[in-house]
């Protein structure tokens, strides 16, 4: 998984409560998590310990165009 900061739609209005800034504390760049990666982040969220993520992906060029959203 890529989490890319740069094409988040809320970047600015929602980092202080994403599980990137936790464990970043700079929100901005990118990040690839493997599944293990993936599954320990999803279990810390899951016991109330992490915010989850938070990024809304912003629609990439022309996706519009060919009926993605």
């Amino acid at each position: 998984m890529l989490i890319d900061c740069d094409t988040c739609a809320v970047r600015g209005l929602t980092c202080h409560d994403c599980v990137v800034g936790v464990f970043l504390d700079t929100p901005g760049r990118a990040v690839d998590l493997d599944r293990t990666e993936q599954d320990a982040i999803g279990r810390l969220v899951a016991a109330g310990l992490v915010p989850p993520l938070r990024l809304v992906a912003l629609p990439s060029p022309g996706s519009a165009d060919r009926g993605i959203a």
